[in-house]
């Protein structure tokens, strides 16, 4: 029977699930939480959100210190007086997502488009990845 040395840290990242690599989701007022699928090909690092009803004019997307933040807004829609409403489940207000990204990306390079009420976010992988520093270590008297 092999010995399997314990580590505090495992029983850590087990409370954050799969899903770990995701930033908390922020949502001003509790309104819009837009599902989020970040996946890597060879070249580059995708992110697609769900966004039916956004204006893509009213998304912002910005790439920084391998963090990939998306945010904007719907049109907030007042009560109309006249109707009565039995269910109101529209969500309308403002939202943010982040992702930690799982490579190395070249961040004056990412692209956005939007389609059908998806938000696809190409962002290439950097083309030199960050080495690691070697040291060489010198012996002294010899």
């Amino acid at each position: 029977m092999a010995l399997v040395p314990w580590d505090p840290f495992r029983e850590a990242g087990s409370f954050f699930g799969e899903d770990d690599w995701f930033l908390p989701v922020v949502s001003r007022g509790g309104l819009l939480q837009p599902a989020m699928d970040v996946y890597e090909t060879d070249k580059n690092v995708v992110a697609e959100l769900n966004l039916p009803g956004v204006d893509p004019e009213k998304v912002k997307v910005a790439v920084k210190d391998q963090i990939l933040r998306v945010s904007g807004s719907t049109e907030e829609k007042k009560e109309e007086k006249g109707k009565g409403y039995w269910r109101q489940e529209i969500k309308r207000g403002s939202f943010e997502r982040a992702a930690r990204l799982p490579a190395d990306v070249n961040e004056k390079k990412v692209e956005a488009t939007y389609e059908k009420g998806v938000l696809k976010i190409i962002m290439p992988k950097a083309s030199s990845p960050k080495s690691e520093t070697k040291i060489k270590v010198k012996a002294k008297g010899k």
